[in-house]
Protein backbone atom coordinates (compact mmCIF):
# COMPACT_ATOMS: atom_id res chain seq x y z
CA UNK A 1 0.00 0.00 0.00
CA UNK A 2 0.94 3.52 -0.98
CA UNK A 3 1.54 5.87 2.43
CA UNK A 4 -1.81 8.28 2.26
CA UNK A 5 -0.75 11.83 3.39
CA UNK A 6 -2.06 13.04 6.35
CA UNK A 7 -0.98 17.09 6.56
CA UNK A 8 -3.69 18.50 8.93
CA UNK A 9 -5.55 17.67 12.06
CA UNK A 10 -8.84 17.15 9.74
CA UNK A 11 -7.28 14.61 7.37
CA UNK A 12 -7.65 12.05 10.41
CA UNK A 13 -11.19 10.00 10.19
CA UNK A 14 -12.21 8.57 13.66
CA UNK A 15 -12.75 4.83 12.84
CA UNK A 16 -10.60 4.88 10.28
CA UNK A 17 -8.45 1.49 9.88
CA UNK A 18 -5.03 1.13 7.93
CA UNK A 19 -2.40 -1.32 7.94
CA UNK A 20 1.14 -0.79 6.57
CA UNK A 21 4.42 -1.62 6.61
CA UNK A 22 7.00 -4.71 5.92
CA UNK A 23 10.21 -4.17 8.83
CA UNK A 24 12.35 -7.17 8.93
CA UNK A 25 14.09 -7.85 12.07
CA UNK A 26 17.55 -8.47 12.09
CA UNK A 27 19.47 -10.72 14.62
CA UNK A 28 22.20 -7.83 14.78
CA UNK A 29 20.10 -4.95 15.29
CA UNK A 30 18.43 -7.09 18.10
CA UNK A 31 21.96 -7.51 19.62
CA UNK A 32 23.15 -3.77 18.65
CA UNK A 33 19.54 -2.27 20.63
CA UNK A 34 20.14 -4.53 24.06
CA UNK A 35 23.91 -4.05 24.05
CA UNK A 36 22.86 -0.46 24.13
CA UNK A 37 19.55 0.19 25.77
CA UNK A 38 18.76 -3.04 27.32
CA UNK A 39 21.47 -5.93 28.03
CA UNK A 40 19.33 -8.42 29.55
CA UNK A 41 20.84 -11.94 28.69
CA UNK A 42 17.76 -13.23 26.19
CA UNK A 43 18.10 -9.84 24.36
CA UNK A 44 21.67 -10.72 24.04
CA UNK A 45 22.49 -14.15 23.30
CA UNK A 46 20.45 -17.11 21.47
CA UNK A 47 21.74 -20.06 24.05
CA UNK A 48 20.07 -17.41 26.82
CA UNK A 49 17.13 -16.82 24.83
CA UNK A 50 16.04 -20.36 24.43
CA UNK A 51 16.51 -20.89 28.54
CA UNK A 52 14.30 -17.86 28.84
CA UNK A 53 10.43 -17.54 28.86
CA UNK A 54 11.06 -16.28 25.65
CA UNK A 55 12.16 -19.25 23.21
CA UNK A 56 14.95 -17.72 21.51
CA UNK A 57 16.94 -14.48 21.24
CA UNK A 58 14.02 -11.80 20.86
CA UNK A 59 14.05 -8.35 20.33
CA UNK A 60 13.92 -6.15 23.35
CA UNK A 61 10.17 -4.79 24.03
CA UNK A 62 11.46 -1.14 23.90
CA UNK A 63 13.51 -2.16 20.44
CA UNK A 64 10.03 -3.16 19.31
CA UNK A 65 8.63 0.53 20.11
CA UNK A 66 11.31 1.78 18.43
CA UNK A 67 10.06 -0.37 15.08
CA UNK A 68 6.82 1.15 15.32
CA UNK A 69 7.40 4.82 15.60
CA UNK A 70 10.24 4.10 12.54
CA UNK A 71 7.14 2.97 10.66
CA UNK A 72 4.50 5.49 11.98
CA UNK A 73 7.17 8.23 10.72
CA UNK A 74 7.77 6.49 7.65
CA UNK A 75 4.07 5.85 6.62
CA UNK A 76 2.14 8.98 7.89
CA UNK A 77 4.37 11.56 9.97
CA UNK A 78 6.91 12.65 7.67
CA UNK A 79 5.81 15.82 6.10
CA UNK A 80 2.57 15.62 8.36
CA UNK A 81 1.27 18.69 10.66
CA UNK A 82 2.37 16.71 13.57
CA UNK A 83 3.35 18.50 16.48
CA UNK A 84 4.27 15.90 19.00
CA UNK A 85 2.37 13.91 21.53
CA UNK A 86 1.51 14.08 25.60
CA UNK A 87 2.92 10.30 25.50
CA UNK A 88 1.88 7.05 25.92
CA UNK A 89 -1.29 5.98 27.09
CA UNK A 90 -0.55 2.04 27.11
CA UNK A 91 1.97 -0.43 25.35
CA UNK A 92 1.46 -3.69 25.87
CA UNK A 93 3.91 -6.46 24.86
CA UNK A 94 2.27 -9.99 23.52
CA UNK A 95 4.27 -11.99 21.85
CA UNK A 96 8.18 -12.00 21.58
CA UNK A 97 9.80 -10.50 18.28
CA UNK A 98 11.98 -12.69 16.90
CA UNK A 99 15.23 -12.12 14.15
CA UNK A 100 13.35 -12.62 10.97
CA UNK A 101 10.04 -11.57 11.71
CA UNK A 102 9.21 -8.98 9.19
CA UNK A 103 6.62 -6.51 11.52
CA UNK A 104 3.82 -4.55 9.86
CA UNK A 105 1.58 -1.88 12.00
CA UNK A 106 -2.70 -1.77 11.89
CA UNK A 107 -3.46 1.68 12.97
CA UNK A 108 -6.74 2.39 14.39
CA UNK A 109 -8.14 5.95 14.60
CA UNK A 110 -9.95 5.83 17.71
CA UNK A 111 -10.77 9.87 17.52
CA UNK A 112 -10.06 13.04 16.60
CA UNK A 113 -11.30 16.15 18.21
CA UNK A 114 -10.17 19.44 18.14
CA UNK A 115 -8.63 21.21 21.26
CA UNK A 116 -10.78 22.93 23.30
CA UNK A 117 -7.72 25.38 24.59
CA UNK A 118 -5.80 25.63 21.65
CA UNK A 119 -7.86 26.43 18.66
CA UNK A 120 -5.02 26.05 16.23
CA UNK A 121 -4.40 22.62 17.12
CA UNK A 122 -6.20 18.64 17.74
CA UNK A 123 -6.08 15.73 19.51
CA UNK A 124 -5.76 12.05 17.15
CA UNK A 125 -6.26 9.32 19.11
CA UNK A 126 -4.53 6.05 17.83
CA UNK A 127 -4.56 2.14 18.71
CA UNK A 128 -1.36 0.80 16.67
CA UNK A 129 -0.99 -2.96 16.87
CA UNK A 130 2.07 -4.20 15.67
CA UNK A 131 1.39 -7.68 13.90
CA UNK A 132 4.71 -10.20 12.62
CA UNK A 133 4.42 -12.03 9.20
CA UNK A 134 1.88 -14.87 10.67
CA UNK A 135 -0.59 -11.82 11.79
CA UNK A 136 -0.19 -12.55 15.14
CA UNK A 137 -0.01 -9.19 17.02
CA UNK A 138 3.02 -8.83 18.79
CA UNK A 139 2.60 -5.33 20.65
CA UNK A 140 -0.28 -3.17 21.00
CA UNK A 141 0.26 0.72 21.29
CA UNK A 142 -2.24 3.49 22.44
CA UNK A 143 -1.74 7.32 22.39
CA UNK A 144 -2.54 10.39 21.13
CA UNK A 145 -0.68 12.81 18.48
CA UNK A 146 -1.26 16.46 18.22
CA UNK A 147 -1.82 17.92 14.73
CA UNK A 148 -2.01 21.29 13.80
CA UNK A 149 -5.56 22.28 11.96
CA UNK A 150 -5.50 24.16 8.54
CA UNK A 151 -8.37 26.63 10.11
CA UNK A 152 -8.27 27.85 13.47
CA UNK A 153 -12.30 28.36 13.28
CA UNK A 154 -13.83 26.45 15.92
CA UNK A 155 -16.61 24.15 14.70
Amino acid sequence: MTAKPYPAFEDFVSGEITTFGAYRVTKEEVIDFARQFDPQPFHLDEEAGRASMLGGLAASGWHTCSILMRMMFDHFMDGSSSIGSPGIDEVRWIRPVFPGDVLSVRRTILDARPSASKPDRGVVRFRFELMNQKGEVVMEQTNPIFFARRSQDAA
